[in-house]
């Protein structure tokens, strides 16, 4: 007899469940240097909810933001982006809690590249582990 559900994924699946921080309609300071300033979430990629609640982002995961702020070219765009900040504190599996002094992301391609070159202020290790390619343009990991 068959057993119900799929398979099991390949590879790390345990990623702990942070407090979400950032929900749709959210301004959010860009931390790179790809030309966007000010962007406001409108989704999430890959996200769950419920009926009538608010879909929420944490740091490390992949969000669909709108550019309200930056260069000409990019204003008015819908992107992706990976959250890199956040304010509302979150606890560690180690009992520790972190907390930044800003929301801030970073502007990335579909399959997870920055479209900037640096990134500035610190970045935390969630989104680091996760998204290596982003960790590696970071000046600072927390």
């Amino acid at each position: 007899m068959a057993k119900r559900g799929g398979k099991l994924a390949v590879g790390i699946t345990y990623r702990p469940k942070l407090t979400p921080g950032i929900f749709p309609g959210s301004r959010i300071r860009c931390a790179d240097n790809s030309g966007a300033q000010v962007v406001a979430m409108i989704g999430m990629v890959r996200g769950k909810s419920r009926h009538r609640r608010l879909i929420g982002a944490s740091v490390g995961d992949m969000i669909i933001v709108s550019v309200k702020k930056g260069t000409p070219e990019l204003r008015r765009q819908i992107m992706r982006a990976i959250v890199v900040r956040q304010r509302k504190p979150f606890r560690r599996p180690n009992g520790q809690w972190v907390q930044f002094e800003d929301n801030a992301v970073v502007i990335v391609t579909e399959d997870g590249n920055p479209k900037g070159t640096e990134i500035r202020g610190p970045i935390a290790r969630e989104a680091a582990e996760r998204w290596p390619r982003v960790a590696a343009l970071a000046t600072l990991v927390v």
